[in-house]
């Protein structure tokens, strides 16, 4: 990276320059709120942090004995040996639990050609088999129609899991937990032991999902979770010696996760409105709570398993990216679990930018960087690890925060905060290992304001950048090699939207935003989508083809088709900013049984499988 900017002994950084290059300082208010907010480090943090590395490098310790994650011993020098194993290991004195030794390859997983693929927002991919809302057999049917069509991946929305209760959040960016998944996505006519009585006296119900026009999580987890209940009990699946085992492997961070769903189902969402004595893990009255509630806790640890299953079967050899939100809700388990390290009374979000005029706010209260570190990078190595589990790729949402991130005081406008840097060095290398080791490739959303040397140490540890038609003034063909190319995003139009003029429309209804900046936005955009010199005449679905024509001449390593714009919706998943509008809940115009079908979006797979071969062709030659 360049020279980092000039940051207190907060890692406040007071002054900062916008996406249009435009200086700006952080209001002293501001400044002075997050300085108590954060606090102080204790005065052995150095002696005790972890030490993050590379085999070849530089300790700076001094001869280290080391005991590896394997039980191994190892004796290292100044230097560490060009053969140490890569891992999570402790640098140990006789004293204590020893300093966590991460090594890191410092770079990640790349798969070796160019390939193409679909982005998913999974919940609106729904079929006639599944419950009002699509699901892992579903993305099993992505998959292996993707395959078929000589596609090389997916990109799925998070799938992270939310409280148990109701209402269901609808947001994937704000989920409960970031290591553990959503049983909404069940398919429960494959869980084993699962008969067709379980759904007796719920057709009515199953009938009525099926038919809503907008996906309805309150009343799809409500069904599954009834019967998914009754299976369980019959079937006395906590018995099951397949479950057992696998709970047992999964340990401390699986129970912590069960009582966490067990309480939130006793007290509500939010643990801050728990009682004193279970407001903590460490609490007085968990065990005696866990104690009591060892059905209840092997019900939840039991849906997990079943998703661990489903998902490892319907993603099968195909690499499919899960996508890692910056935060989650600040009542929910992971801030439970790690309260001490999070930063009580603000959140994380975007200060204002040309698509964002007034800025955003996302919700989610930031890790305070000097007790990640104090926590040895628990909370963000087990997020990484969570998620990219059984699947084979990575996006890290809004990858600037690993860099920085923008913190904003509670009840403060969201143009009103600053910027707290994180060790991003760390953060990065333990990445790396993570992508190391899954095999996985690694997409880092870099979107929006992003601060000189960011995508430079990016391209060092292969973490690809996401080049989005909408975003970029240089044509695709010009785009850097190491990068995700997309037309668009879940926050940004679908082609549609764009063309007809129905998302700014879309925009100016839902969101509070000047006409004029809307207006302004579309003309940019149509002119990004014309500049191969589509005419204003032209169809929905011409203008679908040009965007796509464009994106297949980019060198990008991984080139995505959005399922939007492949059956030509309008709507948008999601409009920042915007509360009553049906954000995260709207599904695809078409079944997954007319849409694996539908000429246009068989069409646009065959122009990158035949642009893919002719690129092979052209190498082998």
């Amino acid at each position: 990276m360049t020279d980092e900017p000039s940051v207190d002994a907060w890692g406040l950084q007071r002054d900062w320059v916008d996406a249009d290059d435009r200086p700006h300082r952080a209001p002293e208010e501001t400044i002075r709120q997050l300085r108590d907010v954060i606090g102080t480090p204790p005065e052995d943090l150095e002696l005790r942090a972890p030490v993050v590395t590379r085999p070849g490098r530089r300790l700076g310790l001094g001869p280290v004995r080391v005991v590896c994650e394997d039980g191994t011993t190892r004796e290292a020098g100044d230097v560490l040996p060009e053969d140490f194993p890569l891992g999570y290991h402790r640098i140990v004195d006789g004293v204590g639990p020893g300093r966590l030794l991460v090594v890191s390859p410092g770079r990640c997983w790349l798969p070796d050609e160019q390939q193409w693929g679909w982005t998913v927002q999974l919940y609106a991919a729904r079929s006639a088999g599944s419950w009002g809302i699509g699901d892992l057999a579903d993305l099993a049917r992505l998959r292996s129609w993707t395959e078929g069509l000589g596609g090389g991946f997916l990109l799925v929305n998070p799938l992270h899991a939310v409280a148990p209760t109701l209402p269901q959040e609808a947001s994937p960016y704000l989920p409960a937990t970031r290591r553990f998944r959503n049983p909404v996505y069940l398919r429960v006519e494959d869980v084993p032991g699962f008969e067709d009585d379980d759904l007796a006296g719920h057709a009515h119900a199953l009938a009525r999902l099926r038919a809503r026009t907008a996906i309805d999580r309150d009343e799809a987890w409500t069904l599954k979770r009834r019967v998914l209940a009754a299976v369980f009990e019959r079937t006395a699946a906590a018995a099951s010696e397949a479950f057992r085992a696998w709970r047992d492997g999964a340990g401390q961070q699986l129970e912590d996760w069960a009582a966490w769903c067990a309480l939130a189902d006793e007290h509500g969402p939010d643990w801050h409105a728990w009682p004193d004595d279970v407001r903590t893990p460490g609490g007085a009255g968990v065990a005696a709570f866990v104690a009591g509630h060892g059905t209840e806790m092997a019900f939840h640890a039991w849906l997990q398993w079943l998703l661990d299953r489903q998902l490892r079967d319907a993603t099968g050899s195909l690499t499919v990216l899960q996508d890692l939100p910056i935060g989650v809700s600040g009542g929910g388990a992971d801030s439970w679990t790690w309260q001490e390290a999070l930063a009580e009374g603000v959140s994380v979000g975007a200060p204002p930018d040309k698509l964002n005029t007034v800025g955003q706010d996302w919700g989610s209260p930031p890790l305070v960087p000097w007790r990640l570190r104090a926590a040895d990078y628990e909370p963000f190595i087990a997020s990484v690890r969570g998620t990219i589990a059984g699947a084979g790729g990575l996006r890290i949402d809004h990858v600037m925060g690993l860099f920085r991130l923008w913190w904003i005081p509670g009840g403060s406008p969201s143009g009103d905060g600053a910027y707290v840097r994180y060790p991003a060095d760390d953060l990065l290398d333990i990445v790396a290992l993570e992508s190391h080791r899954a095999q996985a490739v690694v997409v880092g959303e870099d979107l929006g304001t992003v601060e000189p040397g960011v995508r430079e140490a990016l391209a060092e540890r292969r973490i690809l950048s996401y080049r989005v038609l909408w975003f970029e003034e240089e044509p695709p063909a010009e785009w850097p090699a190491l990068a995700m190319a997309a037309v668009t995003t879940h926050d940004l139009p679908t082609v549609a939207g764009l063309w007809t003029g129905s998302d700014a429309e879309d925009q100016l209804e839902s969101a509070d935003l000047p006409e004029s900046d809307v207006r302004d936005g579309r003309a940019e955009l149509l002119a990004r989508l014309r500049r191969e010199g589509l005419a204003p005449t032209a169809s929905v679905d011409d203008a679908i083809e040009s965007a796509y024509r464009q994106l297949a001449e980019s060198p990008s390593l991984l080139q995505s088709i959005a399922l939007e714009d492949a059956v030509g919706e309008e709507r948008r998943p999601n409009v920042p900013g915007t509360v009553e509008r049906t954000n995260w809940r709207i599904p695809l115009r078409l079944p997954l049984e007319e849409l694996v079908e539908d000429p246009r979006a068989l069409a646009l797979a065959r122009l990158f499988a035949d642009r893919a071969r002719g690129v092979r062709d052209t190498v082998a030659r």
